[in-house]
This record gives structure tokens, C-alpha cells and sequence, in this order.
């Protein structure tokens, strides 16, 4: 193969790339950037090429082979745009030093957007044990983003030749290959096989390559600055004196290596302009609980519109299913009538009611709310995150108090049912690209939290501190999650019980809280001594386990007394004070409690923010009341208000071991506490109604744990448990169900049910891709342009089907639904004009500056950032 040759192969590669089969958006961009390059970069070059050395023929093979070397180094299979193949022999190097930025920064991927990793699925032949299998993927629809997704298997059909054909599809809400429904089908086919070569010849079709797909943030300057890099470095490296045949053969390699990177460029410009555009917000639906709706509508008209639906049978079923109701349940038993008149009755006040089967009435739920926005608690978002905080944040920019995220910690395990296994590289620019954006979401006063393990510990520490400066880093928490005891049962040498949590802050406003002491400003606590046949927690009291209740509240976990128990109750704070609540009935665990007189006693759990503790001791005399002996418990420590800083340490195991009784099962190792979540939002300093962000949501725990705390939030998550799990986990939490969770923070919060939020999708970057439309223009066709950077994209429709230009009346009549069918456009336009939604109606919608927008007849110019880039 002459130098040639392999310069126009590996330029084919650069714009067609590797062969990939199935369906995505991906694709339809390779197919145009192919024909771009088959009708206009090859002929166009190859004209210009042979221009450009007429002058020295014999540069010709020389032009070509440094072409090569330069270009085959930066293309990966995926057609992305970085340092794919730097040797160390060739001096490849990067500006990392510079005002801001350390070289510690510096990573082969760190100039990119991380979209996803897949696999590059090609249709297969193969063989397994005299069976021949071909697996057929040109109905594959790729992944749209980075959730984790299994591959599944059906038997489509016997080839006459005997081949067994099967068809392969991406795994959707749990569905999985159905083994033995193949087997049967084979049998049909008179063809005897094994499950076992079935699965083996799976197995081998699983193994193609995977691949990471990014996009280079500016891949025209990156290119280019690499050129200049290399071509300085061979300048210097060379001859000693350059003759002036030999300076102008060089500028005629820069010229043609600038020329194929300016068009290139554009095809990269055009994906980051793609990646970064707003999004659409589709099929979208509110979760109401009916006392909501009960304080706007005092006559209970719209709701007894909604028990006499024809969906409200559907909506039953999904309570039952969720446990929300039994069997016992009856519609008529909602609404009561007494000498009051009509009210809802107190077991079912907190029925949650999701308007996706009431679509005719949702307007109507919406119309009572005046400041609709403001009256949400929340807001549940299906969507990968980068493309998701993109579009949200003119709405929520600089009004979030508190992210708190828990990524994938990049183990390399398979067990999670989110993707926990990236490339170092690609793991760093993922999290780099989200955490630059989630920043501007943080008020002056606000803070974001990262939990981590220590794989990553290290590299996510020097991202935090680039984004956020490390004088903004308040701490590394280390929190204890697994007991000593497992050691036993490992083969590690050393065994992990410590996971960590960075803490920071966007600036010097946020204050962090700290645990108070306080002294003899508080009451003293009155101990009344009686046996008592009940359930208890304990305290220390004079070196002895005592036990404590909290009469007429509930009943409370059984304890025994052991310092591991003892210090989990003394976390959770379980001792409260101020009026009736100060008084709690102690049982000594001997009975002979004359011996404790005069004896310290330490309680913990005191304070306003129920954390402290305080040393009491009681006198040596006591008084005589009816019902028992009471003592007084009289505090030593007599100096004022204390605040001491939180330890960056926190034993949390007992929470962390029962993660499985709280909210849906089976979501894997993977999930954290409420009682860990609340402790850092306690930490943080937050009050009432402040707004929480969390972009890597999981099962849902953050959004459950405000929810019953009474913060506002947002959650998103893109994978499809944001069905099976998250959706129905956050309707337990309004129906105030789902309390049963040792580890929850229900019965601290005393958390009975209510809430009102929305949930919705985003377009994604793939949707974009599978519908963008571009013309078959002819290329270069002005005389008067450079036909490198002359833009090729202008011209192309892209998503403008949705305009209909009325030429004779000169209007432009807007039509979203030819583009998808459920857009939910007041809440696309909030998004993209950062405005909180006041009130919405069949005609309008009303934003918080009184701004209304006619929703029948759409400004194209509103939406212009959302058809057309």
C-alpha cells in the first residue's frame, strides 16, 4: 500500500470510521458525513493536493506520510477527536501550565464531552460445536446515554442453509432473554441444542469491542495546536539549516493539514452544538396527593370528578400494587359527610394520585394553584444528566442550597445495575463535564456533597478543587459502612469498611453547622423510675445501660445494650427536650436504683439540633409523687452555649447494613441510607424549603429523604428504574407509606404522607440525532468561499419541519407534534427562559414576571434554540 494510499484510507476512517450495524442517531450522522466526504472532502482535496506540489513532485510521498503520522494518532473508532495514541517517542505533549491550572489536571480525554459507552455491534457469523449462529443487530436501536442495559436474544428464523438467525435488541424495563421459549422454538425447527452452546454462542457475540463516544469540546483548536506542536517539534529536531524549497514544501503541508482540520471541525462542531442545545421536555405528569388538592377545591367537586373517572379503577390497581390500599379499600369510604359537612377522610387524605390517567382533568388540578411552581415539591427527571443540568439550569441557576450526589465510584464491578466500570480517563471527564456545570446551579451560601470510595478518591479531589478552589474544601469525610467482623469472611488483605464523602462550598456565605452544648439555659429534665413492659432504647448512666421511652409517640426499635446499639441511637439523636417532650420514663436494668444517687449520668442526643450530649447526676434525695419515685436530673456542666465542629467521621453501619428494608427492594449494594442523606443535609446547614439537587439519584433516596424533611428538590436519573424503582418509591413516600425501613427517617421526621412534584423526559442528544434532517446540497458550490470553513451545515433543515411558513400573509405557524407528540411546552419554555411557571391553562402560560405566552400560537422565535443551532 503506497503512502498515499494509507493517508486516504485512514481519512475515510476519520470521517466514515468503523462499521457500525442498527439504528441510533450516531449512525444517521456517519451515513451524512460519509457522503460529505465521498462527494466533496476526497475529490476536493485530492484536486488541491496535486496543485500544491506541483512545484517539488518529489514532496508528494513525504506529504503524505506526515499526514498520516500526524492524523492516524487522534481518532479513535468511535470517530471521536482526542489523544488516542500519544508514544512517548514522539514528544507529544500539553500546555498544562498555565494561571489556573496545574499539570496535575492533565489527562488524555480532559478537553471532551463524555457522552456514553457502547459497544460497536456488527451482525456476526459463528460456530459453537457444529452449530452455526448469525446474529443479526440492523434493528438494534443503540443506547441513547450511559445507562446500563443488557443485550437480549430472539430466535428470528432457520436459514435454508441451516443457520440459526437471531435477531438482537437492547433490554427495556427489565425484559430479559427468554431461554426457554428459544428452545422450544428450535425444537419447532426439528434443531436439538443445548442451553449451554445457546448461552456460549451468546457469550461470544457479546465480546465485540466497546467503545467510549465523546466529543471534543473545540476540536478545530485542539488539532491545530497539535499541529503546530508537532510541526515545531520536527522543525527542531531536524536539519540544521533549512533551504527555501524546503520552508515552502512545509508551509504546503500546514496548509493542506489546516485545510482537512478545518473541515473536520465542522462535522465536530456540529455534534457539541447538538450535545449542548435545549432539550424538549416530553410526556410529562404531575403526582398530587388528594389533600393538596382538597385546600384549593373546599368542595371536593374535582375530586369526586376524579373517583368517578374512567381511569380511576387504573389508578386503584397501581395503589394496591404499590400497597398503598388493600383489598379492604373502597372509593366511597375517600369522602365523608357529618354534621360538618363534606371532608376527606384521614386514611386515605394522602392517596397520591399521578395525572398521567387523568390527562382530561389535569389542567383543571392545575388551574387551582396561582404560583404553581413555588407550590411543587419537587421536580423527577428522566434523562442523562450532563443534557439534563444543561437545559434546567436557566430555571434553576443560582437557587439550589445543596447537591448531593452519589456517582458510579468506578469499581469495575458488574453487580450494580447502574454502569460502574470506565476507563480512568473517561470517568474523570464525565464527572468534569457534569460537576463544572451543577457549580452554577449553587447559591452564594450553597454547598455540594460527593460520595466516593477510594478509587477515585484521589482524582475527584483535584476536580473539586479545580472547580470549586481548594479554599472553598471543608472536608473528607470518612464514613464507616461495613463492621470489623467481615474481614472474616474476605481474602483481602485489607478489608474496606470506609467509604468518603467531599464536602464543599461555592464560597465564603455557606457556613456549616455545627454541634452545640449547652448548658444551664436549659431545663431541667425530670426522670420518672418505674417498671415499664415496652420496647425501650438506652442511655450510659453511671457506667450502667439504662433504658429510656418516649411515652404516647411510638413504639421503638428493640435495642439491646451493647455499645455498637448504643451508638447508633446516640447518632440518631433519639432523646428530645422543651415542654411535655421533656419527660421520659427510665427503667433501670437493676432494681435497685438507690445505688445510682449522687451518680453522673451522660445523655445524648441533647441540644437544639439533637445532637450534643450532657452530663446530669442525681441528687442524693428524691420526692414522692403518685404515680412512682421522680428524680431530678440536674446538669454539672453550668457554662453557656457551646459549638464545636462537627468529627469528619461518622459511624453509620447499622444504617448502612439495613439499606434493604428501605424503600424498594433489590436495588443492589450500591444504595445509601435516608438517615445518611439527612445527616448531611443536617450538616449543611439548610433550612425549610431550601432546594436540593441530585444528579446521579439511583434508587431515589435524596428525593425521598427531603420529602419528608421538607425540602425542596430535584432528582434526575436516566436509566429505566426511574420507573420500576424511583416513580413508585416517591408515591409510597406521599401516601406516607413505606415506613417500615429500620434505616428510613419516617418516624424521626414524623413523617405522615402529602406532597404534590412533577416527573418528566427530556429529549435526548440521540432523539436530536435520529430526527435532525440534513439536505443532499452540492458541496462547494460558492466561487467566493473558502470551501474548508464555508459552514456545511447551514443550509440544512435540521428540525425547522416544525415551522410552517405562511409566505402570503407572512407568518410562521409553529407545529411541535412533527416533532414528538407529548411535548409539554410551558414547562420546555421555563426551562429555556430560566422562569418559574405562575400559573398554566389551555391557552396560556403565565410565568413569575407576569409574563404570558400564547400557547396556540407559539413565537417561533421562542423556540428557535430548540430547532435550529
Amino acid at each position: 500500500m503506497t503512502k498515499e494510499e494509507k493517508f486516504y484510507n485512514a481519512l475515510k476512517d476519520i470521517f466514515v470510521g468503523a462499521k457500525v450495524e442498527g439504528e441510533s442517531g450516531y449512525i444517521n450522522l456517519m451515513r451524512i458525513k460519509s457522503r460529505y466526504y465521498e462527494k466533496g472532502v476526497f475529490p476536493k482535496l485530492q484536486e488541491d493536493i496535486a496543485k500544491a506540489v506541483e512545484p517539488f513532485p518529489e514532496f508528494k510521498e513525504e506529504l503524505f506520510d506526515k499526514l498520516y503520522t500526524f492524523f492516524q494518532r487522534y481518532f479513535s473508532e468511535s470517530g471521536s477527536i482526542y489523544f488516542r495514541y500519544t508514544p512517548i517517542h514522539q514528544n507529544v505533549y500539553e500546555k498544562v501550565y498555565t494561571d489556573d491550572k496545574d499539570v496535575i489536571l492533565f489527562w488524555k480525554t480532559h478537553m471532551l464531552y463524555y457522552v456514553k459507552t457502547d459497544r460497536l455491534f456488527k451482525n456476526l457469523e459463528v460456530e459453537v460445536d457444529g452449530h452455526k449462529f448469525f446474529f443479526d443487530v440492523s434493528t438494534l436501536e443503540h443506547k441513547k446515554a450511559n445507562e446500563k442495559r443488557e443485550i437480549i436474544f430472539e430466535f428470528k428464523e432457520k436459514r435454508k442453509d441451516g443457520v440459526l438467525v437471531f435477531n438482537v435488541f437492547y433490554s427495556e424495563r427489565g425484559k430479559k432473554t427468554k431461554i426457554d421459549d428459544i428452545l422450544r422454538s428450535l425444537k419447532k425447527e426439528n434443531v436439538e441444542i443445548t442451553e449451554d452452546i445457546l448461552t456460549r454462542a451468546f457469550r461470544i457475540f457479546e465480546k465485540q469491542s466497546e467503545v467510549d463516544y465523546f466529543i471534543n469540546k473545540n476540536a478545530k483548536e485542539f488539532l491545530r495546536e497539535q499541529f503546530n506542536i508537532w510541526l515545531y517539534q520536527y522543525v527542531f529536531s531536524g536539519e540544521s539549516e533549512w533551504t527555501e524549497k524546503r520552508i515552502k514544501q512545509l508551509q504546503v503541508l500546514k496548509d493542506i493539514a489546516f485545510k482537512i482540520i478545518d473541515f473536520i471541525s465542522q462535522f465536530e462542531d456540529e455534534l457539541v452544538k447538538i450535545w449542548n442545545k435545549p432539550k424538549f421536555v416530553l410526556n410529562s405528569n404531575y403526582v398530587i396527593t388528594l389533600d393538596r388538592i382538597a385546600e384549593k377545591d373546599r368542595e371536593l367537586k374535582l375530586i369526586e370528578r376524579i373517583l368517578n373517572h374512567g381511569n380511576f379503577e387504573t389508578q386503584v390497581k397501581e395503589w394496591k400494587e404499590l400497597g398503598i390500599v388493600d383489598d379492604s379499600f373502597r372509593r366511597s369510604k375517600i369522602i365523608e359527610n357529618d354534621l360538618t359537612g363534606k371532608h376527606l377522610s384521614k386514611e386515605y387524605k394522602y392517596l397520591p394520585v399521578d395525572t398521567r390517567y387523568f390527562k382530561d382533568l389535569e389542567l383543571e388540578i392545575l388551574e387551582l394553584f396561582d404560583d404553581l411552581d413555588n407550590s411543587l415539591d419537587g421536580w423527577l427527571i428522566k434523562s442523562e444528566n450532563y443534557q439534563a443540568l444543561n437545559t434546567i439550569l436557566p430555571k434553576f441557576k443560582e437557587k439550589v442550597q445543596t447537591i448531593y450526589i452519589d456517582p458510579p465510584y468506578n469499581t469495575g464491578s458488574d453487580e450494580f445495575i447502574y454502569k460502574d466500570k470506565f476507563q480512568h480517563a473517561s470517568w474523570l471527564t464525565m464527572l468534569l463535564n457534569r460537576l463544572t456545570l451543577a457549580k452554577k446551579f449553587l447559591k452564594d451560601s450553597g454547598n455540594i456533597c460527593v460520595s466516593i470510595n477510594e478509587n477515585e478518591l484521589y482524582g475527584l479531589k483535584h476536580i473539586m478543587d479545580y472547580i470549586y478552589g481548594d479554599s472553598n474544601y471543608l472536608a473528607n469525610f470518612a464514613i464507616k459502612v461495613r463492621h470489623e467482623e467481615r474481614i472474616l469472611k474476605g481474602d483481602k488483605d485489607v478489608h474496606e469498611v470506609i467509604e468518603y464523602l467531599l464536602y464543599y462550598r461555592k464560597g465564603e456565605k455557606h457556613v456549616i453547622r455545627k454541634i452545640k452544648l449547652e448548658g444551664s439555659s436549659i431545663q431541667e429534665y425530670i426522670w420518672q423510675v418505674r417498671e415499664l413492659e415496652r420496647p425501650s432504647l438506652i442511655i450510659e448512666l453511671g457506667g450502667k445501660k439504662v433504658e429510656i421511652f418516649k411515652p404516647g409517640e411510638y413504639q421503638l426499635i428493640q435495642c439491646t445494650p451493647d455499645e455498637k446499639h448504643l451508638k447508633r441511637v446516640n447518632i440518631r439523636g433519639s432523646i428530645r427536650q422543651g415542654n411535655s417532650s421533656g419527660r421520659f420514663y427510665v427503667r433501670y436494668l437493676e432494681p435497685d436504683f438507690e445505688k445510682y444517687r449522687g451518680c453522673l449520668f451522660k445523655v445524648y442526643g441533647m441540644g437544639s439540633d439533637g445532637l450534643g450530649y450532657r452530663y446530669f447526676h442525681i441528687p442524693g434525695k428524691s420526692s414522692r409523687r403518685k404515680n412512682g419515685d421522680y428524680f431530678q436530673g440536674i446538669p454539672i456542666n453550668k457554662e453557656e452555649t457551646k459549638e464545636i465542629p462537627f468529627p469528619n467521621y461518622l459511624d453509620m453501619v447499622d444504617e448502612f447494613n439495613r439499606t434493604g428494608y428501605e424503600g424498594p427492594k433489590y436495588f443492589g449494594s450500591g444504595k445509601k441510607p435516608e438517615s445518611f442523606v439527612n445527616k448531611i443535609i443536617h450538616i449543611s446547614n439548610n433550612r425549610q424549603g431550601d432546594l436540593v439537587l441530585d444528579f446521579f439519584l439511583g434508587s431515589g433516596t435524596t428525593t425521598a429523604t427531603m420529602q419528608k424533611i421538607g425540602k425542596k428538590w430535584v432528582g434526575i436519573e436516566m436509566a429505566d428504574y426511574f420507573y420500576t424503582t424511583i416513580l413508585p418509591r416517591m408515591k409510597e413516600v406521599l401516601a406516607g407509606k413505606g415506613n417500615h425501613e429500620p434505616c428510613g427517617i419516617s418516624k424521626e421526621a414524623n413523617w405522615q404522607g402529602s406532597g404534590f412534584f412533577k416527573y418528566y423526559e427530556l429529549e435526548q442528544y440521540e432523539d436530536t440525532l435520529r430526527r435532525v434532517k440534513y439536505e443532499d446540497a452540492d458541496l462547494f458550490d460558492s466561487p467566493y468561499e473558502d470551501p474548508y470553513n464555508q459552514y456545511v451545515f447551514m443550509k440544512d433543515l435540521k428540525m425547522l419541519e416544525a415551522l410552517e411558513v405562511d409566505y402570503e400573509n407572512n407568518k410562521v405557524k409553529v407545529d411541535l407534534s412533527k416533532l414528538y407528540s407529548d411535548i409539554d411546552v410551558p414547562e420546555t419554555l421555563s426551562n429555556l427562559l430560566g422562569k418559574w411557571i405562575k400559573k398554566i391553562t389551555a391557552e396560556y402560560v403565565e410565568f413569575e414576571d407576569g409574563e404570558r405566552i400564547d400557547l396556540k400560537n407559539l413565537d417561533y422565535k421562542l423556540i428557535k434554540p430548540l430547532i435550529w443551532w
